[in-house]
């Protein structure tokens, strides 16, 4: 009994990761170009990371300077 639903999950894995490709059409590149596409942080929100970052006690990776939470690194 085991085996046949481990069959049968194992083909709907198949199938719905068969069907999760799809060719992107001419028309649509357009938005996958898209600048808010983009997986960096956007010009708008350099700042506020940055501002961020001297005043957090840890910064994230984003941030890329450490230090105390003081504002004085």
């Amino acid at each position: 009994m085991n085996k046949h639903i481990f069959k049968l999950l194992m083909a709907l894995v198949v199938c719905g990761a068969a069907s999760s490709c799809v060719q992107v059409r001419e028309y649509q590149k357009n938005k996958l170009n898209d600048a808010e596409m983009t997986l960096s942080n956007r010009k708008v929100e350099k700042n506020e990371l940055n501002f961020e970052s001297y005043r957090e006690a840890a910064s994230g990776a984003n941030a890329g300077k450490t230090g105390g939470g003081c504002g004085c690194n």
